[in-house]
């Protein structure tokens, strides 16, 4: 079987609009690469941003977590719109609101300009990036699903890495004496670029209870000898759950992101708290709703696919430690070692390959090999994390050995996330797309604001002496920490499901 073959869509094509697959997938991953290339670009520019504007260190925050709390919030809700307007309109609709947020961001003049077109920036993130899944789960079957899955798994890891790249090499360049702007503006050829792509090649779909048949004509029921395509039943937008959710995830996100810079107030418990009671309410109403014949935000049966919990718990977990090494990491590179944003980037390339690698090839290593995949990597990735922790613990820059531990890390976190997502959505019918879609996404970026806040906290708690030393014994705790998640992560990925 070719290539070609093996990556044909779905859906047919219609009359003017370019379908091929290695551009729709080439399309929307870029997207997707971009959105998440704005969730770590940011922390190397603000160093920048705070000197230029002399931003207190709560707008600081805010500037580099309104995007992540916005895009976390509404993530469930974008899934919901996709299915109301379809996945095409609203990937395009959500890139337009995040390419002009961008260049809003660029030519912030102070804090709370910035702060507030970076929320809007994650709301169109939030709208774009649950259609990636969607329109992946649509347009691609067999094996040229499991390889366009693959392929959204690298980017989410080489997105984070990127950004601190890009961000280092943006902002070091000062171009035109523009200072941090560029990391922001960068977006606007690259998603106006996307959209006169995606208007091409984009498979035109329809909001839930339209119909299309094979050719072109909308009707409102079937014409006699010809075969219509009908969409499935309408479902309401379930607006109580919304605001449930919204609150829950805002009551979560806020303290997460903010505790640690107000030594944790009596407010930030007190709102987990309330997120924890609130999220138990969204699945009791969603439940309800369902067995009333509602259209509940989420489908209570994508909750009950088999190995969806579980992959839930293995992807909240892996982001938590993509998202929590970066983050420490940097600390220790930038603040205790001195190092360039540059260089600090620059230093976790090599995870960000092997990742790559890993995640686009698993797929063709030995069958034997497959049911190991999972704890394996959770396995390999706590030794490289304890490698990591224990090669800086003198105040050293490592030598080579780190990047042999980094390499660990990216392989290790490859074979916990790939596979993971890959088998979550494979029993996926078409039709729960967008629940399963908007719900992984959610998960994947609560786990990072987890893994940013939890061992963002261990990190800064640990550094009681200034300098490397000191900065060394806090990241050598946080590495203990990684590797206690990592090796939770293998025990899940050894239970089966129980029917």
């Amino acid at each position: 079987m070719t290539t070609a073959s093996r990556m044909t869509p779905l859906l047919s094509k219609d009359p003017g609009t370019d379908n091929r697959p290695r551009l729709l997938l080439a399309t929307v991953l870029t997207g997707q690469f971009m959105a998440l290339l704005d969730t770590f670009i940011v922390n190397v520019a603000a160093p920048t941003i705070r000197t230029e504007f002399d931003a207190s260190g709560a707008a600081l925050q805010l500037i580099i977590a309104g995007y992540t709390i916005s895009y976390a919030v509404l993530l469930i809700t974008g899934a919901r719109l996709g299915d109301l307007l379809g996945h095409r309109r609203a990937y395009l609709g959500g890139l337009v609101l995040f390419t002009g947020a961008s260049l809003a961001c660029g030519l912030a003049v102070d804090t709370g300009q910035l702060i507030a077109f970076r929320l809007v920036q994650g709301a169109g993130a939030a709208l774009m990036i649950p259609q990636v899944l969607s329109l992946i789960q649509r347009n691609f079957a067999g094996e040229g699903r499991a390889r366009a899955l693959g392929a959204y798994a690298a980017i989410l890891a080489t997105g984070a890495v990127a950004g601190q790249v890009v961000g280092g090499v943006l902002v070091s360049a000062d171009l035109f004496g523009s200072s941090w702007r560029p990391a922001f503006l960068v977006n606007v050829p690259i998603g106006l670029a996307l959209l006169a792509l995606g208007a091409r090649v984009l498979p035109k779909d329809w909001p839930q209870g339209r119909r299309k048949d094979k050719q072109g004509d909308r009707r409102d029921g079937r014409r006699e000898g010809r075969r219509v395509e009908t969409a499935p039943p309408v479902r309401g937008f379930d607006v109580p759950g919304l605001v449930l959710l919204a609150a829950a995830v805002s009551l979560f996100t806020v303290p997460l992101v903010l505790g640690q810079e107000q030594d944790w107030p009596v407010w930030s418990w007190l709102s987990l708290a309330a997120s924890a009671a609130l999220f138990a309410l969204f699945l009791a109403y969603e439940s309800r709703l369902a067995r009333r014949g509602g259209a509940p935000l989420i489908a209570p049966r994508v909750l009950r696919i088999p190995g969806m919990g579980r992959a839930v718990l293995r992807i909240t977990l892996a982001m938590a430690m993509n998202a929590g090494f970066l983050f420490t990491l940097t600390l220790h590179v930038q603040g205790g070692l001195g190092h360039s944003a540059l260089r600090a980037g620059l230093m976790f390339a090599p995870a960000a390959l092997i990742f790559g690698v890993v995640g686009l090839t698993w797929r063709h290593w030995p069958a034997v090999l497959r049911k190991a995949l999972v704890p394996g990597g959770f396995t390999l990735a706590a030794i490289s994390f304890v490698a990591v922790g224990r090669l800086l613990r003198d105040g050293g820059d490592g030598g080579l050995w780190l990047y042999v531990a980094f390499m660990g890390f990216g392989a290790g976190l490859a074979l916990a996330y790939s596979p993971t997502l890959t088998g979550a959505l494979a029993t996926v019918r078409q039709e729960d797309a967008a629940d399963a879609s908007g719900l992984l996404v959610t998960v994947t970026q609560l786990g990072q604001v987890i893994g940013v806040a939890a061992f963002g906290t261990l990190f800064l708690n640990r550094q009681t002496v200034p300098g490397a030393q000191g900065s060394a014994e806090a990241l050598w705790a946080c590495a203990l920490a990684l590797a206690t998640a990592s090796i939770l992560g293998a025990v899940a990925g050894l239970v089966r499901n129980r029917r």
